[in-house]
């Protein structure tokens, strides 16, 4: 507990420090233009760093994702298997399949002129939020986009570009949420059938004290491997954003 004081106590003595060698501006830009300094730069970024994972949730098709494949191993009776982090694996290299046009927009449209000199940090970031908030608004709902509105109580306007980008978040999460359970619900229904099917036969056989899952279980696994389900899976995710 001392040395986390002591630590502390470091940091706050070298904060004025720190500031006074911390310029906030420094006209490096294009045509003289002024921006941010390196460091100040620098020390943004870091910060963005723990913005990370909620911003791939926000603004990416993760979030779909991962929800169809756990409702797909709810579905199929399975606890354990595949685990958590597999299905978090498979989760961002899908995301990163079907975000790859995004990316490639903004890498050569933002990062390669930020990189070059020919672009400030404030444009490169404005340039970066254009091609996200294009694939946002065509994966969300006009309903759902409705409803933000209605709660920030703004009108809503001509232009969909012309959105704030903390108004198409919101609306994003909520159309993504509802297509994922669109999706898992048909998942659902084959895996449904069979537990009803070994139910009735269990019932009918007498065998009420055997526990169905247990029959259905290895009849699931044998159907889904035999109609290629984990292509078909990953086939309707892409698909699902066009």
């Amino acid at each position: 507990m001392r040395r986390i004081w002591v630590v502390l106590t470091c940091l706050l003595f070298s904060v004025p420090a720190l500031a006074q060698d911390l310029p906030l501006l420094t006209i490096n830009g294009p045509n003289g233009a002024e921006e941010y300094s390196v460091k100040l730069q620098i020390f943004l970024l870091m910060t963005a760093l723990a913005f990370l994972p909620a911003m791939l949730l926000m603004v990416t098709s993760f979030t779909r994702i991962i929800i169809v494949l756990g409702i797909l191993r709810q579905a199929m009776g399975l606890q354990q298997s595949p685990p958590n982090r597999v299905l978090i694996g498979i989760a961002l290299t899908l995301s990163l399949f079907i975000m790859r046009p995004v990316l490639y927009e903004v890498y050569d449209n933002a990062i390669v002129p930020y990189q070059s000199g020919s672009m400030t940090m404030v444009e490169a970031l404005n340039t970066a939020e254009k091609p996200l908030r294009h694939f946002m608004l065509q994966q969300t709902r006009e309903t759902d986009l409705e409803q933000i509105l209605r709660i920030a109580n703004e009108p809503a306007p001509n232009n969909m570009e012309e959105l704030d980008f903390l108004i198409v978040m919101p609306a994003f999460i909520l159309s993504e949420l509802k297509t994922a359970f669109q999706i898992g619900f048909m998942l659902f229904i084959p895996f449904l059938i069979i537990d009803i099917v070994v139910a009735s036969v269990l019932m009918a056989m007498g065998m009420m004290m055997l526990s169905p899952l247990i029959i259905s279980l290895p009849f699931k696994l044998m159907i889904f491997v035999m109609v290629d389900g984990w292509s078909m899976t990953v086939g309707t995710l892409s698909a699902s954003f066009g």
